[in-house]
């Protein structure tokens, strides 16, 4: 059995000592020496029949060793993770290692580096705004509006200049630092907030074959500024139909307006009840990484949430029969651009994390048996004493307790939260 003893916990960093007993030595001496024996040719000896001594004259004692002590380390790696509930964000750093000997326990020391234990400023309730959960006339009008949109006709426009809310064809063509941005026949929407103001100040009031140069700084690239060179080419407005009892029949296969209200109701209703709960914990814990009394993210924690991100975005798209290299120019990314978002959104993931960790650090939350039982249940496990053995084997049940720790967290969090009802819908019209 390992004896295990762990230093406190300081700048992240945890020390353990570990002793292997002696029994445990032997065995894997002597297994280092079986897969030796097996790995390589010695003259006179039948595969894996060399002795102990002839190996140790071909390769030098301390190689077979060596493996026997690495062997040693790696296999009870995961009894020590487990003993000390722990989830380091990188590998262990095995500190000065001797050779394992023969008869002897062995004993080594490991640091492993941890999540930063940051502070929250507060454990007060959070505080957040979310859509009622009944649908608002404004809910309802805006997905009839959306309807409408999609049988809106585009009509050109001549003997005028551009106007606010006008879709200006445009050519864009690279000054500096614009590659990205160079197109032929592009839509914009006139005075449109997705557009630098830049653009907006330089399309509204121009008229078809000007030619103006667009300066802009992009805050979404750390400040980046870029030159484009813009060429109108064309106006158009866009024509809304009006909405009757004649078009909701003949397009949409409603008897009226008001029986297409009831369905948009319906649906809307079945949407929210879905959609709310999850976004009510999202606002929650968002809430709470306001919190967060840590000025910088450790980039060793960071870097491992980005793996854990980058391995699930890639497992999903492999799922959907796609890869990497297919999904980018379909989603208009460069790798540049897909690797700096997917950092970001670590750098959120970390935060929110490391403040759930704080919460539940307060609130003195445990974990019991039952709760690792359901949450392996919950997971859709058949054999749950089965996949609970691989885990422990594996090292990955403090992960496991991790995960139950932050979601007793978000419970707390989103059962005392102080929640504001508002219509968003008519918020953002207004």
């Amino acid at each position: 059995m390992l004896n295990i003893t762990a230093s406190d916990v300081k700048d992240a960093k945890l020390t353990a000592t570990v002793t292997i007993p002696a029994a445990d030595v032997d065995a894997a001496i002597k297994k280092a020496y079986k897969d030796t024996a097996k790995k390589y040719r010695f003259p006179g000896f039948r595969a894996g029949k060399a002795p102990r001594p002839v190996i140790d004259s071909a390769l030098g004692a301390e190689a077979t060793l060596a493996q026997a002590t690495n062997d040693l380390i790696a296999a009870n790696e995961p009894a020590v993770l487990n003993e000390l509930d722990i989830v380091p964000t990188k590998n262990g750093d095995y500190k000065d290692l001797d050779l394992a000997k023969d008869h002897e326990d062995y004993t080594y020391t490991v640091e492993f580096s941890l999540r930063p234990a940051a502070e929250l400023s507060s454990f007060d309730a959070v505080e957040i705004e979310m859509p009622p959960a009944e649908v608002t006339e404004s809910e309802i009008n805006n997905q009839v509006e959306m309807l409408l949109n999609y049988r809106a006709t585009f009509e050109d426009v001549e003997g005028r200049a551009v106007e606010a809310e006008d879709y200006v064809t445009v050519d864009l063509k690279a000054v500096e630092n614009a590659d990205n941005f160079a197109a032929e026949g592009r839509m914009l929407i006139a005075g449109s907030d997705s557009n630098p103001k830049e653009f907006n100040e330089a399309l509204i009031g121009a008229n078809v074959d000007d030619v103006k140069t667009v300066t802009w700084t992009d805050e979404v690239e750390e400040g980046e500024t870029h030159t484009v060179e813009v060429t109108v080419k064309g106006i158009k407005v866009r024509n809304t139909p009006e909405l009757t009892d004649e078009l909701v029949k003949s397009d949409f296969g409603f008897d009226s307006i008001d029986a297409m209200r009831d369905a948009i109701k319906i649906e809307i209703e079945q949407d929210k009840a879905s959609r709310l709960p999850a976004e009510k914990e999202n606002r929650c814990v968002s809430a709470l990484a306001e919190r967060l009394q840590l000025e910088e993210m450790d980039a060793d924690y960071e870097q491992s949430v980005f793996e854990e991100l980058g391995q699930n975005f890639l497992s999903n798209l492999a799922a959907r029969g796609m890869t990497l290299d297919t999904w980018l120019p379909a989603s208009g990314l460069t790798m540049e651009q897909f690797i700096g978002d997917l950092h970001k959104q670590a750098n959120d993931v970390a935060r929110e994390s490391l403040a759930l960790d704080a919460l539940a650090r307060e609130l003195k939350i445990e974990v019991t048996e039952d709760d690792i039982n359901a949450e392996f249940e919950k997971a859709g496990v058949k054999d749950v004493e089965a996949s609970k053995a691989e885990f422990i084997a594996d090292g990955r049940m403090p992960a496991v307790r991790e995960s139950i720790r932050r979601s007793k967290a978000v419970d707390h969090l989103v059962e005392n939260a102080k929640v504001t009802e508002v219509d968003e819908t008519a918020k953002d019209a207004e």
